[in-house]
């Protein structure tokens, strides 16, 4: 674990580091086009969004899901993490700026670790949910 962390004294309730984004802009989406490999036109050509009936490109859903990814690493060692799953509640815009958040939802005791159970979400700046989800983190032995 990392050595800020005291993961002993972690409770029900309390809330983990949260991350938050400038926002979205088209080089962000053309960056994780090429990191992601997916190159939806959605994503990255406004006249293909219009063309479908978009007002412009919108991010790709599984940016807000690398963020949240970012937040819990920036908190744990990514060995710590032993689920995450997530569902997309909404589309995130060019200029939404992103909050990732989440809170210990559970301990409990698995496999002879320590883990807690984690609710994670994501919202822009209007508090408008674009993602929530959930992860299961070692604690420790």
């Amino acid at each position: 674990m990392r050595s800020d962390v005291d993961t002993t004294s972690l409770r029900v309730g309390d809330e983990i580091p949260p991350l938050s984004t400038p926002p979205i802009s088209r080089l962000t989406l053309a960056l994780y086009a090429g990191a992601s490999g997916d190159h939806n036109p959605i994503h990255v050509d406004l006249d293909f969004a219009r063309y479908h009936g978009m007002n412009d490109v919108f991010a790709h859903g599984m940016l807000a899901s690398a963020y949240l990814g970012r937040m819990l690493t920036n908190w744990l060692p990514q060995d710590a993490l032993v689920s995450f799953g997530m569902r997309f509640v909404a589309i995130s815009h060019v200029h939404d700026e992103l909050s990732c958040s989440g809170r210990i939802a559970e301990r409990f005791e698995e496999d002879g670790e320590h883990r807690a159970r984690l609710e994670l979400s994501v919202v822009n700046q209007h508090g408008e949910p674009k993602v929530v989800g959930d992860a299961v983190v070692r604690l420790g032995p």
